[in-house]
């Protein structure tokens, strides 16, 4: 996590973010009424909140549920709404009913997010308004084949319009006083599963559990559990926490643990916690695609 300076609502934001600010609570003003694909992560709580500012009660919340979704997220993102004032609907997506999603080509997560928006757009219809997602402007430099499907589905990303990065999110979450504006990255559970090997809810929900009890027992909040061929467990913490893997008794609490799920091999990845690791493999081409996550 980089170290982002200490702001609250009473210290002023640097000239360059309030700028940026400014531009996202113009453009969504200039927004009817907003209906926010919410996950309940730092990015889509600040495109909440700005819409709040600049909507009043013109804002609806969205969460989608399904196997992909790691246990408690839903709650979290339910409660989070609560706290901001805005309405809450959750919606079950059907991914796991699309042979397209299950094969798990490099496109999947386009298949995911066509899912998500066909959804939106119906709720839409019934007077919710225009969609936006918490697309930022880093998301536009790696392999995210999901923007295609917002593009094809006139979905708006408010951060990227108004050129907020990542660090720039997270400083005016803090800025604004949201309780997530540090909370890891929660990608799907269906994207540590490598490209080619099918998606099935034994295989997330295996993951979903590996990955809860490492964090109980390592006591770090970003780590990830790589679901490779074989079922092979592929372990990523954060390089700090390297050594403690090794260490018993608690190798042998892992490896027991991650038997019983399911994996025949737990293995542990040297180079640590990385976002988008299972993208390395993908061909250049593809990773500069612009249309274009784990």
């Amino acid at each position: 996590m980089p170290e982002l300076p200490v702001l609250n609502r009473n210290t002023e934001l640097p000239p360059a973010l309030a700028s940026k600010r400014d531009r996202l609570l113009a453009l969504l003003a200039g927004l009817d009424r907003v209906a926010v694909a919410f996950s309940g992560g730092v990015d889509s709580a600040v495109v909440a909140q700005a819409a709040v500012l600049a909507c009043g009660d013109r804002v609806t919340a969205i969460t989608a549920v399904s196997n992909s979704l790691a246990k408690g997220e839903v709650d979290a993102a339910a409660e989070l709404a609560r706290s901001l004032g805005i309405a809450h609907r959750v919606i079950e997506t059907q991914e796991f009913q699309n042979p397209n999603y299950l094969r798990n080509a490099p496109d999947r997560c386009y298949h995911c997010k066509t899912e998500l928006y066909s959804q939106l757009e119906s709720l839409a219809s019934l007077d919710l308004g225009t969609i936006v997602n918490g697309a930022n402007l880093d998301d536009t430099g790696d392999y995210r084949p999901g923007m295609q499907a917002a593009a094809e589905h006139r979905v708006r990303s408010p951060l990227i319009e108004a050129e907020l990065t990542k660090n720039d999110v997270r400083a005016l979450a803090r800025h604004w006083g949201l309780p997530v504006w540090d909370k890891p990255a929660t990608p799907c559970l269906s994207s540590r599963i490598a490209y080619g090997l099918e998606v099935t809810p034994e295989r997330v929900g295996r993951i979903d559990a590996a990955e809860r009890f490492l964090r109980d027992v390592l006591g770090e909040r970003e780590l990830r559990v790589r679901h490779e061929a074989h079922d092979l467990a592929r372990i990523e913490v954060p390089v700090t926490a390297l050594s403690r893997l090794a260490a018993n008794p608690l190798r042998e609490r892992i490896c027991r643990e991650l038997r019983s799920l399911g994996f025949k091999y737990v293995t542990v990845d040297l180079e640590g916690f990385r976002s988008g690791s299972m993208n390395a493999g993908l061909p250049l081409v593809q990773l500069g695609s612009p249309s274009a996550s784990s």
